[in-house]
């Protein structure tokens, strides 16, 4: 954050990204299991994004675990579909 009350760029981006990849992850016009993992990957940015604008250690490490949980959640979905 920067001083003066003033917050940064990436932080105004990433809050765009974030909210305009939840609106394409929770409601998605096409309904396969690849499109959502990559749509996924929207708001997964723009939180990186919001915690960069914070510190650095902290926007690679949040990117990393939300990207892996969020893949790691959805191809487990599909592979529960195919079984049923």
């Amino acid at each position: 954050m920067q001083k003066g009350g003033a917050m940064s760029p990436e932080f105004y981006a990433g809050l765009i990204l974030l909210i305009i990849g939840t609106v394409v992850c929770a409601f998605p016009k096409d309904r396969e299991y690849l499109t959502r993992i990559i749509h996924l990957e929207i708001p997964a940015f723009g939180l990186l994004l919001v915690a960069l604008s914070f510190d650095e250690t902290l926007a690679l490490l949040t990117f990393i675990a939300v990207s892996t949980l969020t893949t790691f959640v959805l191809v487990l979905l599909v592979e529960r579909r195919r079984a049923a």
